[in-house]
Order: structure tokens, then C-alpha cells, then sequence
């Protein structure tokens, strides 16, 4: 059984602050812990979130790399920094419209997780021939984009053929 010290702060991070450790869909339970601090991110500027979430990508390399390595498993389920880096990206979108409502962050999340859950081309693939930190993180970030794109598929029906917007 994978050991994880929630003291040691590259373990903390990795398992989402201890929601990836739930015994029920630890993926989804990760996720859902992404949210609030989404929501603090979403203060800052665009560009402000952009670095912010490209540097939390690039750490949650070594960061899942080395709690991966840590605990003796390759892509243990309980690490899901990069779920919240995946959602984050998705609702990049999210962040800069004004006045976002909470249901396109619930829309996002349902897109990220479908994607994330599924793996299509190329995501599977890179899910299968990737190891360590950048095999844990890449799938997840792609299926960030993957559902960001599909969110503002969303977005645009909703605007355009819901409201009538053109």
C-alpha cells in the first residue's frame, strides 16, 4: 500500500492537499478541491493567471514526478495536482469573461472530467507511453484543453442559439 506523508509538503501538494487521498473517485474529489482555489486565481489578471497556472504546471512535473517516485508507485490515483492544473486550464476561458457565472464552472468541470475520464486521441496515448512527472501531468493538461475548447463550444451555442446572440 502507497505511504503518504501529508507532512511533507511535495505530498501535501500532490494529493491536492490530502482530497486525493478520498477513497471514492479520488480524481473527481480532486478536482472539486481545484475549484475554490480556481476561484482565488481568477482575482488576478489574465496574464497573472496564465503564468500562474503555467508555472503550476511545469512544478506539478516534479512535484507528481517525485511523490510518484516517493511512495513506489508510477501513477498513483491519489495524485491529482494535475487535475487541478487540468481544470484550471479549462477554465481559463471561465476567468476572463466578465461576470462569470458559477454554472460555466460547472459546465468546464463536467468537460474536463469527461475528457480526463475518457482519453481520446492523443490523450490515451500519451497517458500510455509517458512516465513520471511529465506522463502524470500531460494527459491532464491536454484534456485541459481538449474541455476548454469544448467549453467555449458551449458557450458560443449558448450565446448564439439559447439567447440569440450573434
Amino acid at each position: 500500500m502507497a505511504q503518504f506523508d501529508l507532512k511533507n509538503p511535495i505530498h501535501l501538494l500532490a494529493t491536492g492537499f490530502g482530497s486525493g487521498l478520498s477513497r471514492w473517485m479520488p480524481g473527481t474529489v480532486g478536482t472539486i478541491a481545484a475549484i475554490p482555489l480556481y476561484y482565488l486565481l481568477a482575482m488576478l489578471p489574465p496574464l497573472g493567471y496564465q503564468i500562474v497556472v503555467a508555472i503550476a504546471a511545469v512544478a506539478g512535473i516534479a512535484l507528481c514526478g517525485r511523490c510518484a517516485s516517493d511512495i513506489g508507485v508510477p501513477d498513483h490515483g491519489s495524485i491529482v495536482w494535475d487535475e487541478f492544473v487540468g481544470l484550471w486550464i479549462t477554465l481559463a476561458l471561465v476567468q476572463q469573461m466578465p461576470g462569470a457565472h458559477w454554472l460555466w464552472v460547472v459546465i468546464g468541470f463536467a468537460w474536463f472530467r469527461l475528457f480526463d475520464i475518457v482519453k481520446p486521441f492523443p490523450i490515451g496515448l500519451l497517458d500510455k507511453r509517458l512516465h513520471g512527472g511529465l506522463g502524470i501531468m500531460l494527459d491532464d493538461i491536454l484534456a485541459g484543453f481538449f474541455a476548454m475548447l469544448a467549453l467555449k463550444l458551449s458557450i458560443w451555442w449558448y450565446l448564439t442559439y439559447y439567447l440569440g446572440l450573434s
